[in-house]
């Protein structure tokens, strides 16, 4: 068993471990992960590198079963040694068929299992041949048609797997609700019954799982949105696939890791000096949202820009500098007063606590036809989905799911029930990188390529986070990363800064809290 990396996701403990059969052998937290272990694949993705698999092995369908089977029972006996009763609830795919092999090895070794068949038996191989193995030890199989289960210290959910593109109907939804009305903690194989694991998104009930055990691959769906909720710990077993079995199947997203940090972001020359740093300017903060442009650059600073301008109202000029002497404040008063601090800065930041009035408009303009790097957040989002700017040069985008969906025309529904979908079409729509913020964060390239942050907890529900990175992403740009770069390695390290703040705590984490984190995150 090997530790890839241990954070707080925005929903509950991510835990990301492969699992190589059942040899053990621990890695440090920030050991590199290549490969496989990054990769995020689709379903149908994932069931080409089962063919190419069998293929190359000359083994079938049965042996990959009995392998999940055997690494799904040695975790049951590594997280839960104290359970007696599993019960085991099978559907008739092979998800169900990898319920019965991890029954089978259950009941060999004295634990006391039921197990509960949802609907039909399995007729196909290999999920038949788990089912006729099960019967020949002796193993019973009682139907439900979701009443509630009988007593059990672990719930194996083996119900639906990754094969789920509708909402569950019928006895399979009533036995989702069973399940998690259940006190005892489940063990999802592959996907929590419910989950679409191509999108993350639950089309409507879906189990609650304590821990997942995802096999050959990871699917990209349990790494997002809603998915993060219902995944619980997440761990993956390669069930011994060869590398070459991936070698022709494109990943379709990637995870990012806090060695990436460390990459991107080496140690600096002794000689340098805050004129080979980068100067970001923050645009924003019309009357009542000063704290917006000091938030983002205190972030822009503490990520290291070598300087920060803000151009704001003149009202919010006094308490900027009085909280952040480090910080250029200007008064702007219209577009042409902007020009000369646009001039100096290396990098944009246009959008904290910009507001929708004429003066923002103006400024969003001036901004805009600048042609200077930027990263656009918050209301230039806003201006920007109702038409009022247009956009030109290298741009970042971080819209959340919200700003997300008035800028495709959708409603919010619809952005969170294929982020993937949602962050690829911003990308190409508007030729720039784009964040889409929330639980499992994706960072889309211009090209399409998808980067996922695994990342952040729900402490980052609070006011100014969003300012934050954007200063966090503006000053990694003004210090000479691309865009799509500077997008990634901004997002983790926002992120992996608001787990270290919140080791006290998740509610009533503040942005501040998360900027005074910064500098140990960027300096490991």
């Amino acid at each position: 068993m090997r530790l890839l990396f241990d954070a707080r996701g925005q929903g509950l403990r991510v835990k990301v471990r492969i699992w190589h059969g059942c040899s053990i052998g621990v890695a440090p937290y920030n050991a590199a992960m290549t490969g496989i272990e990054t990769n995020l694949y689709r379903v149908a993705d994932v069931r080409l590198i089962e063919a190419q698999a069998k293929h190359l092995t000359g083994q079938d369908a049965w042996s990959l079963m009995q392998r999940a089977g055997a690494a799904a029972f040695a975790m049951l006996c590594e997280r839960w040694p104290e359970a007696r009763r599993i019960l085991v609830v099978c559907g008739n795919g092979n998800n169900g068929g990898d319920g019965y092999v991890v029954a089978l090895l259950a009941r060999n070794h004295g634990l006391t299992v039921t197990l509960v068949q949802v609907g039909a038996l399995p007729t196909r191989d290999p999920a038949a041949q788990a089912v006729v193995q099960w019967h020949e030890a002796g193993g019973a199989v009682i139907t439900s048609a979701g009443e509630d289960l009988p007593g059990a210290d672990l719930i194996i959910d083996a119900l639906l797997g990754i094969g789920l593109d509708r909402a569950p109907e019928g006895v399979t939804a009533a036995m989702i609700a069973a399940i998690n009305r259940h006190p005892a903690p489940v063990f999802a194989l592959d996907a929590p019954s419910g989950l679409n694991a191509d999108t993350g998104h639950p089309p409507a009930d879906c189990v609650q799982a304590e821990r997942t055990l995802s096999f050959i691959a990871w699917k990209r769906g349990l790494w997002t949105g809603a998915a993060v909720q219902f995944c619980g710990e997440l761990y993956l077993a390669t069930l011994s696939v060869p590398a070459m079995a991936f070698a022709e199947v494109l990943a379709d997203a990637h995870l990012m890791t806090a060695a990436d940090v460390t990459t991107a972001l080496p140690r600096r020359a002794r000689d340098i000096h805050k004129g080979r740093t980068g100067h970001a300017l923050v645009v924003g903060s019309d009357h009542g949202f000063g704290g917006a442009v000091l938030i983002a650059a205190a972030a822009a600073a503490r990520a290291g820009a070598g300087l920060v301008s803000v151009a704001t109202r003149i009202e919010h000029v006094s308490a900027l500098l009085a909280q952040r002497p480090e910080v250029m404040a200007r008064a702007i008063t219209c577009g042409d007063d902007l020009q000369r601090s646009i001039e100096r800065a290396d990098v944009i930041a246009l959008g904290p606590g910009l507001g929708q009035s004429d003066w923002s408009l103006q400024l969003a303009q001036t901004a805009c036809a600048s042609g200077k790097p930027m990263v656009v957040d918050a209301d230039a989002l806003n201006l920007l989905a109702a038409g009022r700017i247009e956009l030109h040069g290298t741009l970042v985008l971080t819209p959340h799911p919200g700003e997300a969906a008035r800028m495709l025309g959708v409603d919010v529904a619809t952005v969170e029930r294929d982020r993937f979908a949602a962050v690829r079409e911003l990308a190409h729509r508007h030729r720039a990188v784009v964040v889409l913020k929330g639980a499992g964060s994706l960072i889309a390239d211009r090209d399409g390529t998808v980067s996922l942050c695994p990342f952040g907890n729900p402490g980052m529900a609070s006011g100014g986070m969003g300012d934050a990175l954007t200063g966090v992403i503006a000053a990694l740009i003004a210090q000479g990363l691309a865009t799509a770069e500077a997008a990634r390695i901004g997002v983790v390290v926002h992120a992996l800064a608001a787990d270290r703040a919140a080791r006290d705590g998740e509610r009533g984490l503040l942005a501040s809290d998360v900027i005074a984190a910064l500098r140990a995150i960027m300096n490991p």
